[in-house]
C-alpha cells in the first residue's frame, strides 16, 4: 500500500528543503522501499535540489510539446500512450528514488478526455511506489486538479511569524476537503529562540495543529540553492513519530 505525503505552504517557506530532507529520513528508515518525488510546484525547483535540470513535464505530455527519448510505439490506445509517456519523463534520482514534474495543471472543470486519462495514469503510477512525496503549489487544490489521490499526511510548512501562521491556517482550511481523512498539521520552519514558546503562541492564536518544529540552519541561508541540512533532517526525525506513518529504526 502506497504512503502519500504532501508538503504544502507558500513559496519561500522551505517546502523543497523539507521534501529533500524528509526523503533522506525515509531512505534511512526504509532503504528497501521505492520512493516517488512528485514536483507539483510551479517553480519546478525540486529537480534542482538534486542537481537535475528537468525539462520534461506532465504538462508537456498534455500539450503535445514533449520530445520523447525514443520513438512512439505503434498501435497503442490513448490511455496506453499516456501511461507510456509518463514513464518516459520519470527522472531517476537513485536506485530506489524517482522524480516526476507536473508544471501546469488543467482545471478539474475541463471536460477534455485527456484530463481524466492523465488522472487515471497518474493514479496507476503512484500506486506502484511504496512512498510518494508531493512538493505542492501552495495548498492541495492545485494537486487535486491534476490527480485525485488520497493523501495520508499533509504537512503545511510555514515560517514562525504571525503573518505566516495566519496564512498557514488558511492553507489548512483550503486543503481540508482534499485531504479526506488524512492527517494534517503545521511544521514551523527556520525557528529561532524558544521553540516551545513560539509554537504554543502561534498554535493558540491561530488554531494550528503544530506537528513539528525545525530550527533555523544558518548554513542554508548562506548557501543559495543548498537543500541538504543535518539540522533539518534531525528535526524531522524528532517529529517523525508524531506522523501516521509506519515505524522504523531511526538511529
Amino acid at each position: 500500500m502506497t504512503l502519500t505525503v504532501a508538503i504544502a505552504g507558500k513559496g519561500g517557506s522551505g517546502k523543497t528543503t523539507v521534501v529533500k530532507n524528509m526523503t533522506s529520513v525515509f531512505r534511512e528508515v526504509f532503504p528497501e522501499k521505492s520512493i516517488l518525488l512528485f514536483d507539483n510546484d510551479l517553480t519546478c525547483e525540486l529537480g534542482h535540489a538534486y542537481g537535475k535540470d528537468v525539462r520534461m513535464t506532465i504538462y508537456g505530455i498534455r500539450s503535445g510539446k514533449h520530445e520523447y527519448k525514443t520513438g512512439i510505439p505503434e498501435n497503442m490506445t490513448k490511455q496506453e500512450y499516456i501511461e507510456w509517456a509518463l514513464e518516459d519523463i520519470i527522472e531517476p534520482i537513485d536506485d530506489n528514488t524517482d522524480l516526476i514534474v507536473s508544471w501546469l495543471s488543467a482545471s478539474k472543470d475541463c471536460r477534455c478526455p485527456i484530463t481524466k486519462q492523465i488522472n487515471d495514469a497518474l493514479v496507476k503510477l503512484i500506486n506502484r511506489y511504496d512512498i510518494v512525496i508531493f512538493d505542492c503549489e501552495f495548498d492541495l487544490k492545485y494537486l487535486y486538479q491534476l490527480v485525485d489521490i488520497p493523501i495520508d499526511i499533509t504537512l503545511i510548512v510555514t515560517r514562525p511569524t504571525e503573518e505566516s501562521a495566519k496564512l498557514a491556517g488558511r492553507i489548512e482550511e483550503y486543503s481540508a476537503k482534499y485531504a479526506a481523512d488524512g492527517q494534517m498539521g503545521v511544521v514551523l520552519n527556520a525557528v529561532t529562540g524558544d521553540s516551545n514558546e513560539i509554537s504554543f503562541k502561534l498554535s493558540e492564536e491561530n488554531n494550528l495543529s503544530v506537528l513539528g518544529i525545525i530550527p533555523k540552519d544558518e548554513n542554508l541561508e548562506k548557501a543559495t540553492g543548498e537543500k541538504d541540512s543535518e539540522i533539518v533532517k534531525n528535526a524531522i526525525k524528532q517529529f517523525y513519530y508524531r506522523l501516521n506513518i509506519p515505524r522504523g529504526d531511526l538511529s
